[in-house]
């Protein structure tokens, strides 16, 4: 296990190196949302034969399982994906990308149209409350457009708001989480529970994370929780860097925004990575990426990354920002790494990406 830990690690580290080096510029982020509405067009389809068949196409390739997984009498299709969470959370975290295709590049519409509606198709047949979380919060996050000028005080509005609901709730406010509930028959209350027991054990796991969550409580070895899993894994320090990278991905997208006022379409696609962004956060409340949803994962932080650097070289932004933070989701952004191989990066030194020359 220690061998497969140590493999895992490596791939995700030479993953993450591969993809920072291939996105050079906007248009081969706008390239590669291109590719994923082809994708998820296939995907969808097979997805719909899944549903009037109960038969997942993807079997005769093996990993899968042939019948469809069926709860409170819906069927729950899965396509290639490990479960049919991972596959609805990969359709619903890519359609904030294929609405701001259509919004910021006019040419680019009937490829974002494709996106869209195959997206929509994707998270619909998954029949999972995660899936429809993350597809709500891309959308709302793209809402928010008009308040762009205004998100500093949104923010501390929302973390106001739940200081005072976990002052006033009988139970603690990430309770709410066992609230969520949008298709029948999810496990909300396991998820309270986990993230519940997760702070309880805080001695357990803070050093170097722990081998066996079980022992929490039941099915607590059921890690549905990004965030929880992280830690759980690779203890504190690799918990920290996650979400250091989400919070500097969205400094960094905040910053080129700004830097980029009068280019709407390049303010347009920064806006749309931040809401794919929060809508993956708001994923990670309910799953942890296991399977090859972590490489969409890798791709949007490395396509970041990119769109935000011309517009973090402009006099003001550079001003403004320190040099030496400029490269810190390169240099740390392996430290996402998702389950199964987390421990394996706390052997390797230093992890920067050197960035491609033009």
């Amino acid at each position: 296990m220690a061998r497969l830990g140590g493999y895992c690690g490596s791939a995700r580290i030479s993953l993450q190196r591969v993809l920072r080096l291939l996105y050079r510029d906007e248009e081969d982020v706008d390239r590669t949302i291109r590719v994923f509405a082809v994708i998820c067009a296939v995907l969808a389809v097979c997805m719909v034969t899944e549903q009037f068949t109960g038969r997942n196409l993807f079997s005769v390739f093996g990993g899968v399982p042939e019948l469809t997984f069926v709860r409170e009498g819906k069927l729950r299709s899965q396509g290639p994906f490990a479960h049919p969470i991972l596959a609805g959370t990969f359709g619903a975290t890519l359609l904030p990308l294929f609405l701001g295709l259509w919004w910021q590049n006019k040419k680019a519409r009937a490829a974002a149209l494709l996106g869209i509606v195959s997206a929509t198709v994707i998270t619909i047949t998954s029949m999972s409350s995660t899936p429809l979380m993350g597809y709500f919060a891309g959308i709302l996050a793209l809402c928010f457009w008009p308040l762009r000028r205004q998100m500093r005080l949104l923010r501390w509005g929302v973390v106001i708001c739940l200081l005072g609901l976990h002052m006033v709730m009988k139970a603690p406010v990430w309770a709410l989480i066992g609230r969520v509930d949008l298709v029948g028959g999810s496990s909300g209350d396991h998820r309270y529970q986990l993230v519940n027991q997760f702070i309880g054990h805080f001695g357990d796991w803070w050093l170097l994370g722990v081998k066996e969550a079980g022992k929490w409580g039941f099915e607590m070895s059921d890690l549905s929780n990004q965030f929880v899993e992280t830690g759980v894994t690779g203890g504190l320090l690799t918990l920290v860097l996650f979400v250091a990278i989400i919070v500097y991905c969205f400094k960094r997208l905040g910053d080129a925004r700004a830097a980029s006022q009068g280019n709407p379409p390049a303010e347009r696609r920064l806006w749309a990575l931040g809401a794919a962004l929060f809508s993956n956060v708001a994923a990670f409340f309910g799953i942890a990426y296991f399977d090859q949803t972590m490489v969409s994962w890798y791709m949007l932080v490395a396509m970041i990354v990119t769109a935000t650097t011309a517009g973090l070289q402009s006099p003001s932004a550079v001003a403004s920002t320190p040099a030496y933070l400029e490269r810190t989701v390169s240099a740390f952004s392996t430290a996402a790494v998702m389950p199964k191989g987390s421990r394996a990066l706390r052997h390797h030194g230093r992890l920067g990406f050197e960035r491609s020359p033009r």
